[in-house]
């Protein structure tokens, strides 16, 4: 699968990440106790980190596939909340214990683990009330306003990250197959990507069946994407992940790199990419920028 070149795809990231940093800005601290100013900057200071924001991006990528009208920023913004909370949170020493995230200190190692363990959850109540201001300026009935917090808020629970990150977790050291690997991915990180696509969808007024093409392609465009990045983890430096590079090794977690080496990991993911794409055809979705974010994601430098 040839690397992802379209100047528009880069085009559209560069402006979903600048209409998103900038409501993310406008909320970034506020949603906190005066008596506790430090808990704002740590919640600023996760929130404004440098990213892809590829899960807000999807958001608008599917909206617009669907015809979509209105703005829907804030809540692809509080989509990339809940994503910078699970950061947080994943970071910290009972979990994965990392010091480097999107290129500088974790939250943690900026403030401290009490603090970062409290910013971590204040940002999920910060996810809702994004969400519910996003939803005052899109023409949505309540049925679908609920369906849309329920497939983010879900997708956060014990059925999609927590669940998965607690499986991730029971899974070091232990030899998995690949059928529960890819429960592990599909939870952890899958849940949430397939969410953003849904509730893009759904904002913008999708039908069942495009609805659940669009499922579809994020489900496996997140196992694709968790795939490629224990391909990364195990091939590329620290520096150019903004993460620390081949910790998943150094606490031997079960990864499709441990089982098929790194090539069979990189071919599984791009399949997984082409399945998705796929979806969308088969839903009568078209979208040449959630085709190329396909690509994007089995063929990105980080």
């Amino acid at each position: 699968m040839a690397t992802v070149r379209s100047s528009r795809v880069a085009e559209y990231m560069a402006e979903s990440r600048a209409r998103v940093d900038a409501v993310l800005a406008e909320w970034g601290g506020t949603f906190v106790d005066p008596d506790w100013p430090v808990l704002g900057s740590a919640i600023a200071y996760s929130l404004l980190g440098a990213g892809k924001r590829l899960r807000p991006t999807l958001v608008f990528a599917c909206h617009d596939a669907v015809g979509g009208g209105g703005s829907v920023a804030e809540l692809a913004a509080a989509v990339e909340v809940v994503h910078a909370y699970s950061l947080v949170h994943d970071d910290l020493p009972c979990m994965d214990n990392d010091d480097l995230r999107r290129g500088r200190p974790t939250t943690h190692r900026a403030f401290d683990v009490p603090t970062a363990s409290r910013a971590g959850f204040l940002m999920v109540p910060l996810a809702a009330a994004v969400l519910a201001r996003g939803f005052e300026g899109l023409a949505l009935n309540l049925p679908r306003q609920q369906a849309i917090a329920l497939e983010l808020f879900r997708a956060a629970g014990a059925g999609g990250m927590i669940g998965g990150q607690t499986l991730d977790l029971e899974a070091e050291g232990v030899e998995v197959s690949i059928e529960r690997l890819s429960e592990i991915h599909e939870r952890k990180t899958g849940a949430l990507i397939a969410a953003a696509c849904v509730s893009g969808g759904l904002a913008g007024g999708a039908a069942p069946e495009a609805t659940e093409a669009l499922r579809r392609y994020g489900a496996d465009v997140g196992l694709a994407f968790q795939i490629y990045d224990d391909v990364l983890d195990a091939t590329a430096t620290s520096d150019a992940l903004g993460k620390t590079a081949g910790k998943d090794a150094a606490r031997a977690k079960s990864t499709f790199v441990a089982r098929l080496g790194v090539e069979g990991a990189r071919r599984e993911a791009e399949r997984l990419a082409a399945r998705a794409v796929g979806h969308l055809k088969a839903g009568d979705v078209t979208s040449e920028v959630l085709d190329e974010l396909a690509r994007y994601i089995v063929t990105r430098p980080n």
